[in-house]
């Protein structure tokens, strides 16, 4: 039997993947469909956002847990997904002091929750449970903070534009410049020519929603569009290696041409505390 050579494999290939590894077509359209959800649940009100948030958080914490258990670390759940959401709840509307105690009661309840499994792995598992509720929910909390104020939408339309405009501007200059790896070892297909038109990008998108949508100052936006990148590429990078240490590809299946949906939160949990920061300290509220 004649055995198919690597030429003409390529071109069924290039039907299902894009030069950077994804799925093009169900990447846009899950994409734009997450988009919609985005942006339909800021327009109505502000709750159904913040449900978003938290079901968002949630998935990507099953995924977490799902996946840590593949190198045997027993993630608790329950009191870490329960206390994640008091915080988030806490944060929105009791600022960031209730969500303060909320963490510090999850830290506890969660040590108490792992103590009737034993010794063996109790510091691997609690400390899971704590990296996760750190890693997704606390990072969360700027997010509501950010939704707190009288123009909360259009902050966070500021700050998740500035994390897309990020990936796709890497993403188009990486797949059409990228020679040059940023980290080889962690993220081969991330390239010096793919930050710089994520930098590009990004700093448009800050300058545009900055001044249009928050009336600021266009410098503000630049600030926003550079340190949406870096951490946005920050984020990247460190749940990248998180899947090395594990041994996994995605975080889970649930996004066609994405993977998992922390393959997708990653940025933008990175993103969300330095976001906060500028536009509470850099812009009023209008």
């Amino acid at each position: 039997m004649r055995s198919e050579s690597p030429a003409e494999e390529t071109p069924a290939e290039a039907v299902r993947t894009s030069r950077a590894g994804r799925n093009l077509p169900a990447s846009i359209a899950v994409g734009v469909g997450l988009l919609a959800l985005v942006v339909l649940s800021l327009a109505l009100v502000k709750e159904v956002f913040i449900a978003v948030v938290a079901v968002a958080l949630l998935i990507g914490l099953f995924e977490l847990t799902r996946a840590f258990s593949t190198a045997g670390i027993r993630l608790p759940f329950v009191p870490v997904a329960t206390g994640g959401v008091a915080m988030l709840l806490g944060s929105y509307w009791g600022g960031m002091e209730t969500a303060a105690i909320a963490m510090a009661l999850t830290v506890i309840g969660t040590m108490v929750w792992r103590l009737s499994e034993g010794a063996d792995g109790f510091v691997r598992d609690v400390g899971a449970g704590i990296f996760s509720l750190s890693y997704l929910f606390l990072m969360g909390t700027f997010v509501l903070l950010m939704l707190q104020e009288d123009d909360g939408p259009w902050r966070i339309v500021a700050f998740i534009v500035a994390t897309i405009a990020s990936d796709i501007g890497g993403y188009i200059a990486g797949v059409l410049f990228g020679k040059h790896p940023m980290a080889p070892t962690i993220s081969p297909k991330k390239s010096w020519e793919g930050f710089a038109g994520s930098l590009l990008f990004g700093i448009g998108s800050g300058i545009a929603t900055v001044t249009y949508a928050l009336d600021g100052d266009w410098w503000v936006g630049i600030i926003l569009g550079v340190a949406g990148v870096v951490f946005a590429t920050l984020g990247d990078l460190s749940e990248s290696l998180i899947k090395r240490d594990l041994g996994i590809k995605d975080m889970g299946d649930l996004l066609p041409g994405h993977g998992g949906i922390m393959d997708r939160l990653d940025s933008l949990i990175a993103v969300a505390p330095i976001a906060w920061l500028i536009l509470y300290t850099l812009v009023d509220v209008s």
